[in-house]
């Protein structure tokens, strides 16, 4: 088929060609399950045993179907149907292959695999394209293990932040640098900041991603059109510190820890509802709260108190503002219940806006192909957001789960993961035919 020769007829073949590969998609989905299964669930930990799994699983699918393999020095991997001209800017698929501890099977290997079926659509079409068409397993995207947002993807592009390298993995202490090195990856070139994706060479970054809150389950529909992914700013090690004190000691001599910590909580909550109030989308989340278990008990007055922070939103106008009413806010806390907060290493990613022009042609890619969709803010960050900030036009599709994610119980039906698929084929094949 050329770019000339499309009829109506076409765009059936696109739906037709991806769904006959309905049976290797679910195998390959089960084979990713079965061999990181850590029950509850599954655990393909960064840099180590379940995510290594899952790239050797990637390598050997392209392997075996001809195309190109590769890695870089962060130890990415790419699969790639090589185009006609070599100078083409390309287009990559893809997301991370990680998990979190006891995650599902689906949250980040749906997008990889997305990429893969992507190129079989174009090889059972006849279609040779003009530019490289890869499907990219990228390597860390969960911050829970290391703490540091974006790992692999901005190690690809240059732009891990200073001192990344030196953190240290939570379950068992592991070194950053060592652990990419471990895997196959170069930790002195991503210090010295090489580039191995330049974001000149890239026509896109298209990612296909379950929904991480049931949207979609809500308005029974398959698939959504991402209208934005969210930045960040995080306090991965924070606490509160006072004066552990005993339980009779009088509220005007306490220095209580979780006090403030409670207060700190209702006043971020308060912040975050006058956000959304005001139009402005966002999320709060403290991961961590909670005394210090070494030495607190039911006759203690907490005399120190620890806690993780993520803020959320769509603008950084939004994150600066809230941020600095935030700390302003701390300041008076302090004074009023004579604690001291030590908030820690800062860590923070960019928002990432979508390419209007992408996103339009996945809407009409969705029309021409008679599937339903909706708009849908990403709540989560994503691996797309670190390519949007180094200048990459970007686009996702969520997929329809319910149960949410980060959890076992993810439930991402096939069929509805083909549909993503064919809005992404139509996509990419009107790119590069």
């Amino acid at each position: 088929m050329t770019a000339t020769a499309r009829t109506p007829h076409a765009d059936t073949a696109i739906a037709q060609a991806v769904a006959a590969q309905r049976e290797w998609v679910a195998a390959l989905f089960d084979r990713l399950a079965a061999g990181s299964r850590d029950e509850p669930g599954v655990t393909r930990d960064t840099y180590g045993a379940g995510e290594d799994f899952g790239h050797r699983l990637l390598a050997e699918h392209g392997k075996a179907r001809g195309l190109a393999v590769s890695h870089d020095f962060a130890a990415n991997s790419y699969v790639t149907l090589q185009g006609r001209d070599a100078s083409a800017p390309r287009i990559l698929m893809g997301s991370h292959l990680d998990s979190v501890p006891h995650g599902g099977n689906f949250d980040g290997a749906a997008g990889v695999v997305a990429g893969l079926v992507v190129i079989e659509t174009l090889r059972a079409l006849g279609i040779a394209p003009r530019c490289d068409v890869t499907a990219m397993g990228v390597r860390a995207e969960e911050s829970v293990w290391f703490q540091v947002s974006y790992i692999g993807s901005r190690s690809a592009l240059g732009t891990l932040p200073d001192g990344a390298l030196e953190a240290k993995r939570i379950d068992d202490g592991r070194v950053l640098a060592a652990s990419i090195d471990a895997s196959g990856g170069d930790s002195a070139a991503i210090r010295r900041r090489e580039r191995h994706l330049d974001p000149a060479t890239i026509r896109a970054f298209l990612e296909v991603h379950i929904e991480q809150a049931p949207s979609l389950v809500e308005s029974r529909l398959p698939v959504a059109i991402c209208t934005g992914v969210p930045g960040n700013f995080r306090y991965p090690d924070a606490r509160i510190v006072g004066r552990h004190d005993h339980v009779g000691t009088p509220r005007r001599f306490r220095r209580d820890a979780a006090m403030a910590g409670a207060e700190f909580a209702v006043m971020l909550d308060r912040l975050w509802q006058e956000e959304e109030a005001n139009g402005f989308p966002m999320a709060v989340t403290l991961g961590r709260f909670h005394t210090d278990p070494a030495v607190h008990g039911l006759t203690t007055v907490p005399g120190s108190f620890a806690f993780s922070l993520d803020v959320r939103a769509y603008d950084p106008a939004v994150l600066e503002r809230v941020e600095a009413k935030m700390l302003a806010e701390i300041r008076e806390i302090e004074t009023r219940r004579r604690v001291t907060f030590e908030l820690g290493a800062r860590a923070s990613a960019a928002v990432g806006p979508v390419d209007p022009v992408i996103v339009a042609g996945l809407e009409a890619a969705a029309a021409r192909q008679g599937i339903a969709t909706m708009p849908l803010g990403s709540p989560a960050s994503h691996d797309s957001a670190a390519f949007a900030a180094a200048g990459v036009p970007i686009a996702m599709l969520f997929v329809r789960n319910e149960h949410g994610s980060h959890n076992p119980l993810e439930a991402m039906e096939i069929d509805d993961f083909l549909a993503a698929c064919t809005i992404l084929a139509d996509w990419v094949m009107r790119e590069v035919a």
